[in-house]
């Protein structure tokens, strides 16, 4: 069982734990899809980019603006069609049209109160700044794969936080939703870490790859942890 108490700082996956980028995902992908006629499931796209994103991340470093121009790419090559230089501007900027989850910004809100914040997040700088506006609470250190010029689960992104921070790594809780891009690498490391499992009741991994992990604690969602911790 987790002591919170022991904490001062949480670190949080932003894109699927903050954001919902399932629906962001979907959202900028359907009006693409319709344009070159085709029809397929959320579930599938989801499945496709998560597979497609991975091989992209694996490579020399690219900006994720432009792992998004590659996912398209892909996409289209797995679905039959050819996407045009507009769509695969406007996909890779997508991001900054992705909105929180219901619970996301009132929750962060509340933890603030108790603890320090940071984002350890597979972004660009630009695309985390819209982002930001839209969490509306102050990060004490954000951590971007620019920065890192690696992608999690690279341990490398979780190294520079750790040197940002400048605390033991026992008084840092990691708090995601991805288990692949996140909650495994931290086991690895040791790092405490808190699964928000939003897919709870939807089938499959939604758009990262499965893994076995294992998180010191599993919630539905952010208002519950901080429920948990006394602070809603």
């Amino acid at each position: 069982m987790l002591n919170f108490d022991d904490f001062e700082v949480l670190t949080f996956d932003c894109y699927g734990t903050l954001i919902d980028w399932d629906s962001g995902i979907w959202n900028a992908l359907q009006p693409i899809l319709a344009n070159h006629h085709i029809n397929t499931s959320l579930n599938k796209v989801l499945e496709f980019y998560g597979n497609l994103e991975a091989d992209a991340e694996r490579g020399p470093y690219q900006e994720y603006k432009m792992v998004l121009q590659t996912v398209l790419k892909g996409l289209g090559a797995q679905l039959g069609f050819t996407p045009t230089a507009l769509e695969l501007q406007n996909f890779s900027e997508s991001v900054k049209d992705w909105l929180p989850f219901p619970d996301t910004t009132r929750s962060l809100q509340a933890l603030k109160k108790k603890y320090k914040l940071a984002i350890i997040s597979n972004i660009d700088d630009n695309l985390f700044a819209f982002s930001a506006d839209r969490l509306q609470v102050s990060f004490d250190w954000v951590i971007t794969a620019k920065q890192a010029k690696s992608y999690k689960p690279s341990l490398n992104n979780f190294q520079l936080a750790f040197d940002r921070i400048g605390l033991p790594k026992n008084k840092i809780l990691h708090v995601a939703q991805g288990l692949f891009h996140d909650i495994a690498p931290a086991n690895v490391l040791g790092l405490s870490s808190v699964w928000v499992n939003r897919r709870n009741e939807k089938p499959g991994t939604g758009a990262a790859l499965p893994v076995q992990a294992q998180p010191d604690l599993e919630v539905p969602d952010l208002q519950t942890l901080a429920g948990k911790m006394g602070l809603m």
